[in-house]
């Protein structure tokens, strides 16, 4: 299969009113591999602080997945108490299961690069070059790496980005900011599982920002976990379970409707189209896009792109006549999302 290059899909993009794009965890291993890796999370997790069964989980699954065991283990829950299991077998797995979500997070904010500094000038201004081209922005990653490279901007340049996070009405001295659901139609960047660091109060959605406290976000957030506040941070094992997480937040369910009402091209960037997120890939399958571009690394050929080929063209095969979804693939690499 020959690949278009990133410059040519968009060139041919220029037939569709609107572009957007939805970013996988690709896009932040193309930046850092050593930190965003999922092997690499698992490497560098601290797990003394949770059950010594949790991790036993990962050898017998042969995996490395942090989502993938806490998936099994909630369903490992959910079996023993069918079978009138022993109640505090099923209380361990579900146990489990919490603990390694809690740290995941914390592993994530712990590895994470410490401040945006750590980043070159020349990296963010290749990566803004890139989202430059869509007008909306959808991320399913919780680290601040989109965040740090929008918020990147030459002196006296206001970021082209919006979130939808405000400072509170009469509260100028605030750590934080909180979003706004009645602007969110000027909104055209959204977590769609959440943020390290956006948090969920119980009362309104927080987001802690560097500008209004001079404490580097990564310590704020390090901070709030020592606490146990944990961020808005969608990362239950099947696709299920995170639409059901996210239709009981607000600003989350809000996010999966503006993804479900897109129209014109999207294109998929360092994404798997792994069956964990059908929420969002059924979204597209039923939505009113025109065009899918999808970008594949590496060989075609490989065994994983033949995955994604293969998941993309049931999209598009899942589409009413009178309503088609074209398919496109393209060499991410070309898109130099982090380099020029």
């Amino acid at each position: 299969m020959a690949l278009l290059s990133f410059s040519e899909a968009l060139l041919e993009a220029q037939n569709y009113n609107r572009r957007h794009v939805l970013l996988g965890n690709g896009f932040s291993i193309a930046c850092r591999p050593k930190i965003f890796a999922y092997g690499k999370l698992f490497e560098q997790a601290d797990f003394s602080k949770i059950s010594a069964t949790a991790k036993n989980a990962f050898k017998a699954l042969g995996t490395q997945d942090f989502e993938k065991v806490i998936k099994a283990l909630r369903d490992a829950a959910a079996i023993v108490s069918a079978y009138g299991g022993p109640p505090k077998l099923a209380e361990s797995f579900s146990a489990d299961a919490d603990g390694l979500r809690e740290l995941l997070v914390q592993t994530i904010a712990a590895t994470h690069p410490s401040w945006p500094g750590d980043l070159s000038d020349e990296e963010y201004k290749s990566c803004r070059q890139f989202l430059a081209n869509f007008h909306t922005v959808y991320t399913l990653n919780y680290d601040l790496l989109l965040y740090w490279a929008q918020m990147n901007t030459e002196e006296g340049e206001d970021p082209s980005s919006d979130d939808g996070f405000r400072k509170p009405e009469d509260d100028f001295e605030s750590a934080y900011v909180v979003w706004e659901p009645d602007q969110s139609h000027e909104q055209n960047m959204w977590f769609l599982h959440g943020a390290l660091h956006v948090f969920d109060s119980g009362i309104e959605i927080q987001k802690y920002t560097w500008r209004n406290t001079g404490v580097r976000l990564i310590d704020q957030i390090r901070s709030a976990l020592n606490k146990n506040y944990f961020p808005l941070f969608v990362s239950e094992g099947t696709s299920a379970e995170k639409y059901e997480r996210i239709r009981h937040n607000d600003y989350l369910a809000k996010a999966y409707r503006s993804f479900s009402s897109i129209q014109g091209a999207l294109f998929i960037y360092g994404h798997s189209l792994a069956e964990n997120d059908d929420h969002y890939l059924r979204c597209i399958q039923k939505g009113k896009l025109s065009k899918l571009y999808v970008g594949l690394y590496g060989d075609p050929s490989s065994e994983a792109n033949k995955f994604i080929i293969r998941r993309a063209n049931q999209l598009s095969n899942g589409r009413r006549a009178r309503n088609p979804l074209g398919v496109s693939y393209f060499d991410a690499a070309t898109a130099k999302v982090w380099s020029v």
